[in-house]
């Protein structure tokens, strides 16, 4: 399996996958999601857009785990109870649109990338709020779920229109954390599921995204004490504003190569 890995990438590109992903680890530590998100659209840029989905699963599903990790089990069985629907749409449409990422022309991948990487970032950092009314929460679950397991099964990440449905909720922001870790977990074990069996995980591309377990570990330790002393509203602006280049850069090589 290893063997087939050191013929992936060159070695300066698994040193650049490391340091993305290591960048990745800090955000999510600090704020509470941004991984599959930056590790995607940063992988992307110099590697082959099938082994950056690839590339982030594990990190993804571990790193989620772990967040959930740091709530009491009664909290955890809660918040799955009440965004049920949610949940379920996401994973459901993750397992079934991973099986088409392979049928995707390249460039047709990077814009599928970037747009999104783009349209949600510049969204949040406009600091635009949606409300969802109670009597409109059900139809809101199914339809943004939906769009949500769209996303996360073609790019591997459903974390921004997430956690923009859980404000338009107006959810506590620990509840958030909490609802967005249970989210994350359950989609990234869709998207393993997904990927192991559309062939994007194989015997290359798993030790590499296995390996990228570290760097996104050693990440999250310095991104908790980072959110701890910098505003993290601040971060999250300069982290929003990178993704915008990055996502830009992506809609780039998809229009003109």
């Amino acid at each position: 399996m290893f063997e087939d890995f050191a013929n992936l990438m060159p070695l300066w590109a698994f040193l650049a996958a490391i340091g993305v992903t290591l960048f990745a680890g800090v955000v999510k530590g600090a704020i509470g999601f941004g991984v599959p998100l930056i590790i995607t659209s940063g992988l992307s840029l110099f590697l082959d857009p099938l082994i950056a989905v690839a590339g982030v699963v594990f990190p993804a599903l571990v790193s989620n785990f772990l967040q959930v990790a740091r709530h009491p089990l009664a909290e955890i069985i809660d918040a799955v109870k009440e965004h049920r629907r949610y949940i379920l749409t996401v994973c459901v449409l993750i397992l079934i649109v991973t099986q088409f990422v392979v049928l995707l022309p390249e460039r047709v991948f990077y814009l599928i990338l970037g747009v999104p990487v783009v349209a949600l970032s510049v969204v949040q950092l406009a600091g635009v709020r949606f409300t969802i009314p109670e009597a409109r929460r059900r139809v809101a679950e199914w339809v943004i779920g939906a769009m949500t397991g769209v996303l996360g099964g073609f790019t591997g990440s459903w974390g921004p229109l997430t956690v923009l449905y859980l404000l338009a909720l107006e959810t506590p922001k620990m509840r958030q954390l909490l609802v967005q870790g249970v989210v994350y977990s359950l989609g990234a074990t869709a998207l393993l599921a997904g990927h192991l069996q559309s062939g994007v995980l194989n015997a290359a591309t798993t030790p590499f995204s296995m390996l990228l377990l570290v760097p996104v570990f050693v990440g999250m330790l310095a991104g908790f004490k980072v959110g701890e002393k910098l505003d993290p509203e601040l971060f999250r602006k300069l982290t929003l504003t990178l993704l915008v280049i990055a996502g830009a850069n992506l809609v780039r090589r998809g229009l003109i190569g």
